[in-house]
């Protein structure tokens, strides 16, 4: 599809509208109201669904090999996953997966 000029814009400015009136939605309504404690403890898993919800396409669809996956990355985030259990600490995962990836992408340009 081709979109002219003024359409693309158009379509920038619905959905920045849109974004900012979701945002406002929850920010701005509450405004300096105490939360229930019921969302205060929803939204700490926020970054927990997130993450995952970011990285899960760059490893079961990544560009790099055409949208297949491939054996280094589904590896890198098994070890992401496992070292992040085994030590509860979010950081560890993330530098143990980062190794493995980078290690395995390595490999395979050797092979």
């Amino acid at each position: 599809m081709n979109y002219s000029t003024t359409q693309i814009w158009l379509i920038i400015g619905v959905l920045a509208v849109g974004t900012f009136l979701i945002r406002f939605s929850f920010l701005g309504l509450i405004g300096d109201r105490p939360m229930p404690p019921l969302v205060l403890r929803l939204l700490r898993f926020t970054p927990v669904a997130v993450l995952p919800g970011m990285v899960a396409p760059l490893v079961l669809w990544p560009a790099a090999t055409g949208g297949e996956p491939d054996l280094a990355r589904l590896i890198a985030a098994a070890t992401t996953l496992a070292v992040g259990l085994w030590s509860r600490n979010v950081l560890w995962g993330m530098i143990s997966g980062a190794v493995v990836l980078y290690a395995g992408l390595g490999l395979t340009a050797l092979l």
